[in-house]
């Protein structure tokens, strides 16, 4: 008898698991914030006695070292991951019982990272489910490019036989990664909600096309990196201090001004239609409901103060719990209410309109003197863009604002989230601005795109 609870970080685009039977459990890569973790444990009975790290993650902070030390569990980490605290280093084929016969055995993957190292839980000597981290996906693998350029199609290659290794377990296993439902870790994003070894077996390029086809593949259309991964593993190998989510040192309109005059990120979490309305002149959008841990770790300067503006101290620390996840442990401030109570002069605040993409074609039929600004991943706009449009990848636009030509600027992505992020800085920059809130396919309706071919940048 054993259970396996699955939990979701929609914001990061990872999934962490606790696994057990009737008295005692193992975490699989929790994240920072464990109180999730626990609370699960709490409401199944079971006390945790093992922790386990697939991997140093590059993309989030991990909870383990903390889960370990507040349960007194076993905590588990690949022996040839370098880290500065101690730990049960696991090698390929160790074994850990967990209740009865419940075991989980440790296999060696890598491909993600050098040490990488997937767990199969076996109840009675019957493999039930694979927790594979960052090896082998749902529809996809975790990206072999992250650890150091000259190791990437080493790695690509040691990912294929990773896969190709866990193909070997029964086909109704089921396959549990960490990746793949939104994180930058993975190849490319899941394709569905759940998997078995017999359903990758039938889809999964790493287990459907040789080892040449499958590399030139993979590194034909790996992304750009989050800048913020460059301190994910290095934090994870020194070991995370604990988490401080008490709420944060309130900051009036007064002090709101004195940290955007001291160059300080003042983040309004807001959706992005209130946002446009109106807002502190100099904020940045990032919405909550976004995927606000992603965007702002990847376009701040890593250490620059943040003080988080927010309709409802709930929405203060939620943004919390997701930031810390990333490393950004304190908002120096904080302050909840409206734009109005932001502000010591109604002056202060600006706003600016937003449009879809029907809206742009008339605008372009007017002769109107704009220009039109396409954030999206370059691998995005190999698909097809809108002719004349200049392209910025939302990542790399803070230190190019000096690129955008003059004019009024009609900025676009894919969906309308980035364009927001988007649209406040150029608005703090002092430019004028349109954000363009609409689904991209809405620009083919409208005559707007000219087509491209993926992987080639027109």
């Amino acid at each position: 008898m054993y259970f396996i609870e699955t939990l979701a970080l929609e914001g990061l685009g990872n999934r962490s698991y606790l696994a057990g039977g009737r008295t005692a459990a193992v975490a699989v890569d929790p994240p920072r914030d464990v109180d999730q973790i626990l609370a699960m444990a709490a409401r199944r009975g079971v006390r945790i006695t093992h922790v386990v790290e697939t991997h140093l993650h590059n993309d989030y902070v991990t909870g383990g070292l903390e889960l370990a030390r507040l349960t007194g569990a076993r905590y588990h980490v690949p022996a040839g991951a370098r880290v500065a605290f101690d730990r049960v280093p696991v090698t390929d084929g160790d074994t850990t019982e967990v209740e009865g016969g419940l075991v989980l055995r440790a296999v060696a993957t890598p491909g993600h990272t050098p040490h990488h190292t997937s767990y199969v839980l076996e109840d009675g000597g019957t493999p039930v489910a694979a927790f594979t981290g960052g090896s082998l996906l749902i529809g996809a693998v975790g990206r072999p490019d992250l650890v150091d350029p000259r190791l990437t199609e080493r790695l690509a290659r040691a990912q294929h036989a990773s896969a190709r290794r866990l193909a070997e377990l029964p086909d109704q296993v089921r396959v549990l990664p960490t990746h793949g439902f939104g994180s930058f870790c993975s190849s490319t994003q899941a394709q569905g909600d759940s998997t078995t070894i017999g359903a990758e077996k039938a889809r999964n390029a790493a287990l459907t096309k040789d080892v040449d086809a499958f590399v030139a593949e993979l590194l034909a259309h790996l992304d750009d990196v989050p800048a913020y991964y460059t301190h994910m593993s290095p934090a994870n190998a020194a070991g995370p201090a604990p988490v401080d989510l008490t709420e944060p040192r309130h900051a009036d309109a007064a002090q709101i001004a004195e940290r955007l005059a001291a160059g300080e990120w003042v983040v309004d979490l807001r959706n992005r239609i209130a946002f446009a309305d109106g807002h502190v002149a100099a904020a940045l959008n990032f919405e909550l409901d976004g995927k606000l841990a992603t965007y702002l770790a990847w376009l701040i300067p890593w250490g620059r103060p943040v003080t988080l503006l927010a309709e409802s101290p709930e929405q203060i620390a939620a943004a919390q719990r997701e930031l810390v996840r990333v490393g950004i442990d304190r908002p120096a401030a904080a302050a909840t209410g409206a734009p109005e109570q932001w502000v010591t002069d109604p002056a202060a605040l600006r706003s600016y309109p937003r449009a879809d993409f029907a809206e742009l074609t008339e605008a372009r039929a007017w002769g109107e003197d704009l220009v039109v600004l396409d954030v999206r991943r370059a691998s995005e706009r190999a698909t097809g863009h809108i002719e004349g449009s200049v392209h910025i990848p939302l990542h790399q636009l803070r230190q190019r604002l000096h690129e955008v030509p003059d004019g009024k600027v009609w900025v676009h992505c894919g969906s309308g989230m980035r364009a927001a992020i988007a649209a406040s800085l150029l608005d703090a920059a002092g430019r004028q601005v349109v954000a363009v809130d609409d689904d991209f396919p809405a620009a083919h309706d409208a005559d707007l795109v000219v087509r491209g071919q993926r992987g080639q940048i027109v």
